[in-house]
């Protein structure tokens, strides 16, 4: 059993003090192989007989293409911008996570509401606002930090989709110099993960490495997490 806590105010509604399942948050920034971990990881531990899932940021169905939209035109203001991702989390967690966690799953998330205190702390937006806008989100069972420095990011990136305009700040960066936006705004956003990953108590994976090593100790640190479901 989890035990339930959010970092504020809980969802409306929800009077459950333990739920059957894990949570488990993989953050890091764009390009350090979130997708591809989590995608190993729930192969794995369905092989070892766990019931997983995967969500993330974006990934509603009331808010996640108007999300997309949004940013294709770059035309609503960061505190709205905040405002859908906050309603995209809500709309997840009833609709996806908690009922996951009831049934005795295990939910891996891409990303959390770390990544939009990361960016907010990174951009000079009001962070505690935002803390407190997403107080009801659920507090996980563990959060995995993959943890990358920009000598490993940059090839991964410029081999898989190229610099991205968001990634690269380009919406408030002066400079139109995509590659030199780039390693600005992801300097800005590597300090800032290192701070909340401490806030937090995020646990650390050196995410430098190859993907199977990264996995290697993805999966004995998850395996940890998830072991007392098999003993209960």
């Amino acid at each position: 059993m989890t035990q339930v806590r959010f970092y504020g105010s809980p969802l409306p509604n929800f009077t459950e003090t333990e739920l059957p399942g894990k949570f488990i948050v993989v953050e890091g920034t764009d390009g350090v192989g979130r997708s591809t971990q989590i995608a190993l990881l729930q192969e794995w531990l369905e092989s070892e007989g766990f019931a997983a899932t995967v969500t993330g940021l974006k990934r509603s169905a009331l808010t996640g293409r108007g999300i997309d939209q949004a940013k294709q035109g770059h035309t609503l203001s960061e505190s709205v911008m905040y405002l859908l991702y906050a309603t995209d989390l809500a709309d997840r967690l009833e609709t996806q996570v908690i009922p996951a966690l009831r049934a005795g799953m295990v939910v891996l998330t891409d990303r959390y509401i770390y990544s939009m205190i990361v960016r907010a702390q990174a951009r000079g937006s009001d962070a505690q606002w935002i803390r407190k806008m997403v107080g009801f989100a659920l507090v996980p069972d563990a959060i995995f930090y993959l943890q990358a420095d920009l000598e490993h990011l940059i090839p991964r990136v410029l081999s898989t989709r190229g610099f991205d305009y968001w990634e690269s700040g380009m919406d408030y960066l002066k400079g139109r110099r995509l590659y030199n936006n780039y390693v600005r705004y992801q300097t800005r956003l590597l300090a800032q993960f290192d701070a909340v990953a401490e806030e937090f108590d995020f646990i650390n994976v050196d995410a430098n490495g190859s993907v199977l090593e990264v996995f290697s100790e993805l999966k004995r640190e998850v395996g940890q997490v998830v072991m007392s479901m098999k003993e209960a």
